[in-house]
C-alpha cells in the first residue's frame, strides 16, 4: 500500500459534514464529502487514529477500485482482476459483504458468492492455494457495493461496524445507533463541558455517548480492529494501536458536569442502567424514573437537553392525534426548564407544529431508513422561545407512543 491511503468513512446520511469536521480534527487530509460518507487521505497511524477515535463513522474502508460489471460473468471478471495476493495469503480467512442498489442482480447473497469465487480462484492461480471463508470472524472483510453495473470493492479496516462499542448489553426496541447519537451531540455543540439531560433516555445511548465525550474516552478503546490481522499490515498496525490506546487512556479525565437521564418505562430504565454499567460510566450518569411531560426542575446551571422522542404511527389518524397531544405536553414541560438549550430528533412531520416553539436551527438526516429532522431550540429570557400552538388541543386523546424500527446502517 502507498504511504498515504485513500480511504472512505461511511456515516448516516445527513451527517457527512459532521464526520468531515471530525476527520479533520483527527489529522485526515484531502477531505471530500460524498453521499453517505467522506473520502480522505491518511497515513496508517492517522487511519488507525480514526478507527480508534471516530465517534461518527460507521466503517473505515480502503477502496481497491471501481469497475464496470455487466452480468454474472462481468462481475466475476471484475473481481478477478484485483491483485488479491497483495492483501491475502492462503492462510488468511476472509468474508464478503455485498450491497446492491438498482442492480440487475436481485440477491446480495448471489453477488457475495460470485465475489468470493473470483477471489479464491485468483488466489489459487497466483499462490497455489485458496484462503478459507470465515463469515463470523474473518481476518479480512471484503465489501462489495454494486450500483447498477458499477462495482466498488473495498477492505474494511475495522471489521465490526464502529457503532458496536461493546456497551449495549441490554437493548430496547429500535435503539438509536451509537454513531448517530454521537453525530447528534456534535451537531448540538456538545463538548462535555456542560450538563446533559435526556428526558426520554430509552436504553441510554445519547447519555453514554455524551459521557464518553465528557470523559474524553476513545469510543473504540475496548475493541480490536480487522486491520490488526491483515497479513501485510497487521504487525505494524498492532504496534501503532498499542501506542494509540495507551495515549488515549492517559488522556481520560473525570466528568465534572451532571449527566442525567429519565424514562417512565421501568424496563427501559433498567436497560439503560445495565448499558451505563457496561460502558463503565455508572458514576458519571444518573438515571431516574420520570415522565418527560412532567419533568422536575433541572439544575439551574443549564446545559444541553437532547432527546429522541417516539415518532408514533404516521398513517393512523387516531395515533397521530395522540402523538400531537404528547408533543404539545412535551413542549410545555421542556419550556419550563430555564436556561436549557433543547435539541430534538423528530421522525414525525407533526412534531414541529405540535411542539409549538420555533426552532432556531434544523438539520435533515436519516435514522436508519427513517427521514428525520434534528431541531435546535435556544433559551431566551430563561425559557424556550414560544409561539401559539397550531391547531393542537391540550385535551386531545392520548395514545401510547410507538418507536420506529431501526434497520441498520445507511449504505452509500
Amino acid at each position: 500500500m502507498a504511504e498515504r491511503l485513500a480511504l472512505f468513512a461511511t456515516t448516516a446520511r445527513g451527517t457527512e459534514d459532521l464526520l468531515a469536521e471530525e476527520l479533520k480534527e483527527l489529522g485526515a487530509r484531502r477531505i471530500r464529502q460524498d453521499r453517505g460518507g467522506v473520502r480522505f487521505m491518511a497515513s496508517l497511524d492517522e487511519a488507525l487514529k480514526v478507527c480508534l477515535w471516530s465517534r461518527i463513522a460507521m466503517r473505515v474502508l480502503y477502496p481497491l477500485g471501481e469497475f464496470e460489471a455487466h452480468g454474472a460473468e462481468g462481475l466475476y471478471e471484475a473481481v478477478a482482476s484485483v491483485p488479491w495476493e497483495e492483501h491475502l495469503t492462503p492462510d488468511t480467512t476472509f468474508a464478503v459483504e455485498a450491497t446492491l442498489k438498482d442492480s440487475e442482480h436481485s440477491h446480495t447473497g448471489f453477488v457475495a458468492l460470485k465475489v468470493k469465487d473470483a477471489v479464491v480462484d485468483r488466489m489459487r492461480d497466483k499462490q497455489g492455494a485458496r484462503p478459507d471463508v470465515d463469515p463470523r470472524n474473518p481476518d479480512v472483510r471484503v465489501v462489495a457495493h454494486l450500483v447498477r453495473e458499477r462495482l466498488s470493492l473495498s477492505l474494511d479496516l475495522c471489521g465490526e461496524p464502529l457503532h458496536r462499542r461493546g456497551y449495549r448489553v441490554r437493548p430496547t426496541p429500535a435503539p438509536l445507533k451509537e454513531t448517530l447519537a454521537a453525530a447528534l451531540l456534535r451537531a448540538a455543540g456538545y463538548t462535555g463541558e456542560e450538563a446533559l439531560v435526556d428526558p426520554m433516555c430509552g436504553s441510554g445511548t445519547l447519555l453514554i455517548e455524551g459521557g464518553l465525550i465528557a470523559r474524553r474516552r476513545a469510543p473504540g478503546i475496548a475493541r480490536d480492529f480487522a486491520v490488526e490481522k491483515w497479513p501485510h499490515l497487521g504487525a505494524r498496525a498492532r504496534e501503532l494501536l498499542e501506542d494509540l490506546r495507551a495515549d488515549a487512556r492517559r488522556n481520560e479525565r473525570k466528568v465534572a458536569v451532571p449527566i442525567l437521564g429519565f424514562d417512565k418505562d421501568p424496563e427501559a430504565l433498567e436497560a439503560a442502567r445495565r448499558n451505563v454499567k457496561a460502558a463503565k460510566l455508572a458514576e458519571e450518569i444518573l438515571l431516574e424514573e420520570g415522565d418527560a411531560t412532567k419533568l422536575p426542575p433541572l439544575p439551574a446551571s443549564g446545559g444541553l437537553l437532547l432527546t429522541n422522542p417516539p415518532y408514533g404511527d404516521r398513517l393512523g389518524s387516531g395515533g397521530q392525534k395522540g402523538m400531537k397531544s404528547f408533543y404539545f405536553k412535551l413542549g410545555d414541560s421542556l419550556r419550563a426548564q430555564a436556561g436549557w438549550r433543547v435539541w430534538v430528533l423528530s421522525g414525525n412531520p407533526a412534531f414541529e407544529s405540535a411542539f409549538h416553539s420555533r426552532p432556531r436551527s434544523r438539520r435533515d438526516l436519516w435514522n436508519g431508513p427513517i427521514a428525520c429532522t434534528l431541531l435546535g431550540y435556544s433559551a431566551r429570557g430563561g425559557a424556550l422561545t414560544s409561539e401559539a400552538p397550531l391547531g393542537v388541543a391540550e385535551d386531545a386523546l392520548d395514545v401510547a407512543p410507538v418507536r420506529p424500527d431501526d434497520e441498520g446502517e445507511e449504505q452509500r
